[in-house]
């Protein structure tokens, strides 16, 4: 674990921001950084649940800071809430700027994730295995 890793949370996803993920301006779209909460939301559910999650509700969305071309995404998840067929991971992304070891919190937020069958239909969240 880094030493920089928010208490309770995990690394969940790394990725670099690219020039195609970029405006003009070079601020990355924030509809990219969602979508990479999304993807990590997405790998701590389905971890947890042991099976297939869907995304059902994305809350609580705060951008704090610009993400740079060049700058090096960390998300990080904690399962902060369990109940029957859902769940919510508590979500927080951090920017390693471009070339530096300066970290910053650039977003938080909340997503809800559902278990589901094979068919895409509600089930109950198993117990976490060991």
């Amino acid at each position: 674990m880094e030493s920089h890793t928010p208490p309770g949370m995990e690394l969940t996803l790394r990725t670099l921001a690219m020039p195609a993920d970029a405006n003009a301006a070079g601020d990355i779209f924030g509809g990219w950084v969602m979508s990479q909460m999304d993807l990590a939301a997405a790998v701590r559910a389905n971890e947890r649940c042991n099976g297939r999650t869907v995304t059902i509700a994305a809350n609580e969305i705060i951008f704090k800071k610009p993400v740079q071309i060049g700058d090096t995404l960390c998300v990080y998840t904690e399962v902060e809430k369990v109940g029957r067929t859902s769940m919510v991971i508590r979500i927080e992304t951090w920017a390693r700027r471009a070339l530096t070891a300066v970290r910053e919190k650039v977003t938080e937020a909340r997503f809800t994730m559902v278990a589901v069958d094979e068919d895409g239909r509600p089930r109950p969240v198993n117990p976490p295995t060991v």
